[in-house]
């Protein structure tokens, strides 16, 4: 191989790598939201009475 196709190689890898990168910092963003997201749904769905009294008499 000589230095061109080496350095166009590698450049193509560089590439390659900086957008699996970039899409995977994106995807982290978007779970990240949907925890909060889901966090405030079970937050709100929490009844505070429900399970405070336990019978234990039979």
């Amino acid at each position: 191989m000589d230095i061109a196709s080496l350095s166009t190689a590698l450049s193509s890898i560089t590439t390659g790598n900086d957008i699996g990168v970039a899409m995977l910092s994106k995807q982290l963003d978007l779970m990240e939201t949907q925890g909060d997201s889901m966090v405030k749904a079970l937050e709100q769905s929490v009844s505070p009475h429900l399970g405070s009294n336990i019978d234990v008499l039979v």
